[in-house]
């Protein structure tokens, strides 16, 4: 495994990279932390400083609300007509397929993925989230109501309807797995519902954030719609989960770090939505086609190197079928090419950093321990020892701790069944429910299966089939509400009812 061999940066992210200093944006200025301090981000690959970004504190957190409520408050967005606020929208989306691969490079030094990831899926995906939600912003609809109150004055009648409202300033908090698109997944609804916001992106991934920001405001976004504030959780994220000026918390991330924020928004009973953890099943029928499940389960595992929420982490086969199965991702596993993200031959990257390669190298450790069988993987390698080699464990059982807890990482765990009911059984015995797959070439089976699992989303003969138009979120400890799609808007509207005597 060659891991120098990394191209360089195009002029355009080279010219962003140069720059090596980058601050909060708030109320339409570039301001630096009000203490002054900053903190690095590397490139996961290489351990090397990329950048320097502005350490954001609850001083900042502060400004960042102020300038989003005094945004709200006058109009300046929700005010406008929906066709102007969808015009804004399209042209967000412009100015980021425009900048795609510039973009895409960004993303790749500052999260380790290979280049290939961002450029042809994440990137297009973030372009999708705003054309399609500027679709949306001239479609938010009312009902009107037949009521059957019958006190009214005489001569007058009851007119009932209801109307969606924008909910106010959005805190949005992204993760580091997959920055860009999950970022325009909380940006582009609240947008086209009227919202403002301040986005908080994960210390480790914040460069894509800036420079989405920057595309924004070309794009004509006014002036204090959409704040940014870099830094720590503990500290920035904190102290924004906790605001009370904020209205309501969009965030993507760890179940851990979910609970906290809800302890956080309990101050002022803020809303709150959650996309968390998952431990997804893929089940491997005994009459699957083995020809797409098998390079189907590897990437359901292997995309982005396991860092995805919904990885399919938990692989059930048959068992007139589990050794080929086994056999198949195995070899799929050894021929995965790892490299720096830039190297145009890499297939997975490194993990976001050495100290999360670590942590995912000891679920393995820990798992060998129990007694589980490693036949391939489990290694860290890597100048940074940022990498994790592509790993399959058998002989697990259902209590030990690589069975029921999310690794992020390219590691999956492999068990073979006998029958429907058993396979089921074994797939919800989880403490999360985000998503699944299912690979069988019987129309039975599949439709069966899908009322049984215990998921927010079950793929059918595929695995991360993403659109902006499927609603994805999950039940249990993977959250609350729903990305994407029709519903999301929702998440950033308030509905009021209007009853009036005419």
């Amino acid at each position: 495994m060659d891991f120098s061999n990394a191209a360089a940066p195009g002029p355009a992210a080279q010219a962003f990279l140069d720059r090596a200093s980058h601050r909060h944006f708030i109320g339409g200025k570039w301001v630096e932390s009000r203490g002054g301090e900053r903190f690095e981000t590397l490139d996961p690959a290489t351990g090397k400083p990329i950048g320097h970004l502005a350490r954001g504190t609850a001083q900042d957190v502060d400004a960042a609300v102020a300038a989003a409520r005094a945004a709200f408050d006058d109009g300046r967005w929700s005010g406008l007509v929906p066709m102007e606020r969808a015009k804004v929208l399209w042209a967000i989306a412009d100015a980021i397929e425009a900048n795609i691969d510039e973009l895409a490079e960004l993303e790749t030094l500052d999260q380790g993925k290979a280049l290939y990831v961002g450029r042809w899926a994440e990137i297009p995906g973030a372009v999708n989230q705003f054309r399609y939600f500027s679709g949306l912003a001239t479609k938010i609809e009312g009902a009107t109501i037949p009521t059957s109150i019958n006190y009214q004055p005489e001569g007058k009648e009851v007119f009932a309807y209801t109307q969606h409202l924008p909910v106010g300033v959005v805190g949005a908090i992204v993760p580091w797995n997959s920055p860009l698109v999950l970022t325009a997944m909380k940006l582009a609804p609240a947008l086209a519902a009227g919202c403002t916001l301040v986005l908080k992106p994960a210390e480790d991934t914040s460069l894509t954030a800036v420079r989405l920001v920057e595309l924004m405001m070309e794009a004509g976004l006014p002036e204090g719609v959409v704040n940014l504030v870099t830094g720590y959780g503990h500290e920035a994220g904190a102290a924004l989960a906790a605001h009370r000026g904020v209205d309501k918390i969009a965030f993507t991330g760890s179940t851990a770090t979910g609970r906290a924020i809800l302890d956080a928004a309990k101050g002022n009973l803020k809303r709150v939505t959650l996309e968390l953890g998952g431990k997804s099943p893929v089940i491997v029928m005994g009459d699957a086609d083995l020809a797409a499940a098998i390079p189907g389960a590897a990437n359901a595992i292997y995309f982005n190197g396991g860092q995805v929420c919904i990885a399919g982490s938990r692989l059930y086969a048959h068992r007139s079928v589990f050794d080929r199965v086994v056999e198949g991702v195995s070899e799929a596993a050894r021929g995965i090419a790892l490299g720096h993200g830039l190297d145009p031959a890499t297939q997975m990257g490194p993990l976001v950093s050495s100290r999360h390669a670590a942590k995912v190298a000891e679920f393995v450790a820990e798992g060998r321990r129990a007694g589980a069988s490693v036949l391939v993987g489990g290694e860290t390698t890597g100048p940074n020892d940022s990498f994790v080699t592509p790993t399959i464990l058998t002989d697990v059982s259902p209590d030990m701790a690589i069975m029921r807890e999310e690794v992020f990482g390219p590691v999956v765990v492999a068990t073979p069944f006998d029958d429907f009911d058993e396979v089921v059984a074994a797939a919800n015995d989880s403490d999360y429910g985000l998503a699944a797959g299912v690979w069988t070439e019987s129309l039975s089976t599949a439709t069966r299966i899908t009322r049984r699992l215990q998921a927010g989303t079950v793929w059918i003969n595929s695995h991360a089939m993403y659109d902006p138009s499927l609603p994805i979120g999950g039940i249990k400890q993977s959250g609350w509400g729903r990305d994407s799609g029709q519903v999301a808007i929702e998440n950033y509207l308030n509905l009021q009812t209007v009853c009036a005597v005419v």
